[in-house]
């Protein structure tokens, strides 16, 4: 990046090394940091692991190599020493050409495109027999945002779906809605299809369960009992039939399934969400079996007594897998070998990313395991992003099933939350009702996602609605009020005469305030933070980095006058320092996958 400082001052301590002590150095080898609050300083580098090649202390050679760059490296203005720290401090007019330089770019933070064959990014994967929940809101959150941010660093990206659209669960919603179903339709009930698929799929568990306690009533063990439950018997009869393409069972699954599909693409559309490709575990799960075979040919695969399919991986300190039950009908892992194929032929990608939950770790070794034993060369470029659980304070929501949160609810939930809050705040007295009603969307969804990517992925989190939508702290409406601010503080600059397209003369050396130049300094951060968020995979790093820009620039706001100023050549800058400020806090929200409105 044409603003990357780091490089030089990196590249001018090794000189400085090299030239003090006789002594070569790598530029990976130099440490440097944003200089604390506290100190005097705009980088600061750990001078500690240099006092072995100076023979000397750690503060002798800080104050020498510091010499030594102040006089080389002519953006540098002074520096201080704090035990084996070099604080720099760069000049005031290399702060004021960066924001005259940059204050309009609209690809400041984005990284150059990447030479390398496309990133394929899995997330949702959603089961055909229930609606999204809020499991599913934070995956989709997390991997839709992950893949804007691997974008912004030059990444050709797949957004890829993967529908578990087959298998027993689906066989359960099927049997019971031909049992109890009566010809239930979303159309006759009112109900969204995703959620009419999943009363069904509640009405079997229920009825299951009493088969089961029966049987044990009987004296059967509960294990025996639930292999022996008439009902379960009879959704592994529809699973056979399924695979054996009976017309029947294959035209209520196609029915069931399209009802399902249109819930899911209405909840989808609302959150904001989209794929580049949706494979279906229908279409795949052919394929993975293909492998297995091929697999039980090259020995890496054995054949139990029973014709169930399995792979030994005790050596690699897991345990024995099963491919193929003994009735021949695949399994998860069966259906994600062949999809992985699929992919490696579709894309020939440089790594496959899978956001999914950390309850499934143990799935994830296993799989990687598999395709290496399988001679995949892809098996290496297989990355699964583990994300923590996500809960919310008892009784704080109902759920259509008692137990999981549907996505739907939490969604009306957080609009219902953010009209009262805005309302009772007085923020749309003067609105019309149909922008207002577009402005508690906006917070609504600001709100649940940013409080949610907030929290590092591999965390588990506790949403809490009411303190998500606070106007003030660590939420996505504070941002978002932040950057109406701004926005409306522009507007009032152009009806003044100041029009930030003009150009900034410059003010005199010395003029920048230290409010001023810390938000420059955090708005310097953007490229190296949206590079960070790309390598460690996470929008917590971009959503507590736009926070800390958003606060810094509310102080700067409130102690620092803007219009009211009298010199125009401060106003000039305060209002490019706005309007910067504004436009990295919209690309980092939008990072985010987060609108921010014009004025609230």
């Amino acid at each position: 990046m044409l603003f990357m400082i780091e490089e030089r001052i990196a590249v001018t301590c090794c000189e400085a090394v090299k030239n003090l002590y006789g002594k070569e150095i790598d530029t990976t080898s130099v440490s440097i940091q944003k200089t604390k609050k506290e100190f005097d300083g705009d980088f600061t580098i750990v001078v500690f692991p240099f006092s072995r090649l100076s023979s000397k202390s750690p503060e002798n050679t800080a104050r020498e190599i510091g010499a030594y760059m102040e006089n080389a490296l002519e953006e540098i203005d002074s520096f201080n020493v704090i035990k084996g720290f070099l604080n720099l401090s760069l000049k005031e007019s290399y702060w004021t050409f960066f924001l005259k330089e940059q204050h309009q770019q609209e690809h400041f933070g984005l990284h150059p495109e990447k030479k390398v064959p496309p990133v394929v990014l899995e997330f949702s994967s959603p089961n055909t027999n229930k609606p999204l929940h809020l499991g599913h809101v934070r995956n989709n959150l997390l991997g839709f945002s992950l893949s804007r941010i691997l974008a912004a660093n030059g990444y050709k990206v797949v957004k890829a779906n993967l529908v578990n659209d087959r298998g027993i669960h689906i066989c359960k919603s099927m049997l019971a809605y031909v049992k109890w179903g009566g010809g239930e339709t979303p159309e006759s009930s009112g109900m969204k299809g995703d959620h009419l698929v999943g009363k069904y799929y509640v009405i079997f568990d229920k009825y299951y369960k009493e088969e089961v306690l029966g049987l044990m009533e009987k004296g059967l063990v509960e294990e025996e009992a639930m292999r022996q439950a008439p009902l379960i018997l009879e959704a592994r009869d529809y699973l056979r039939r399924w695979e054996a393409k009976d017309p029947e069972i294959i035209g209520l699954w196609r029915k069931m399934n399209g009802w399902a599909y249109q819930g899911f693409d209405t909840t989808y559309n609302r959150l904001g969400v989209s794929f580049d490709k949706v494979y279906y575990e229908s279409e795949t799960y052919l394929l993975g079996k293909k492998l297995v075979e091929e697999g039980l040919e090259k020995k890496v695969f054995f054949r139990k007594d029973d014709g169930s399919v399995w792979i030994d991986l005790t050596s690699s300190g897991l345990d024995q897998k099963l491919l193929l039950r003994s009735d021949g009908t695949s399994v998860y892992i069966t259906q994600d070998i062949g999809t992985a194929q699929l992919r490696y032929d579709d894309f020939h990608p440089s790594k496959m990313i899978y956001v999914v939950g950390n309850e499934q770790n143990y799935h994830f070794d296993v799989l990687k395991l598999i395709l290496d034993k399988l001679g995949k060369d892809y098996a290496g470029k297989v990355f699964h992003l583990s994300y923590g659980m996500v809960d919310l304070p008892e009784g704080r929501m109902k759920s259509r099933e008692g137990t999981v949160v549907d996505a739907d609810d939490l969604m009306d939930e957080m609009y219902a939350t953010a009209e009262e809050t805005t309302r009772e705040l007085g923020k749309v007295n003067d609105f019309p009702e149909e922008e207002a009603r577009q402005l508690f969307s906006v917070l609504g969804l600001g709100a649940l996602k940013y409080f949610i990517l907030k929290v590092d992925p591999r965390k588990n989190m506790l949403f809490d609605p009411k303190e998500s939508i606070d106007f003030n702290g660590n939420t996505g409406p504070f941002i978002q009020y932040t950057y109406a601010r701004i926005r409306s503080l522009l507007k009032k600059g152009a009806e003044n005469g100041y029009l930030t397209s003009d150009s900034l003369a410059g003010p005199d050396e010395g003029s920048l305030l230290k409010q001023e130049k810390e938000v420059l300094r955090i708005i310097y951060q953007f490229p190296a933070v949206v590079e960070e968020a790309g390598t460690e995979m996470s929008p917590a790093l971009i959503a507590n980095y736009v926070y800390e820009l958003a606060k810094e620039y509310n102080t700067f706001y409130q102690e620092i006058p803007v219009l009211k100023e009298e010199a125009k050549e401060k106003v000039m800058l305060r209002l490019l320092l706005s309007e910067m400020t504004g436009n990295v806090i919209r690309s980092a929200m939008y990072l985010l996958g987060i609108d921010v409105p014009e004025r609230m």
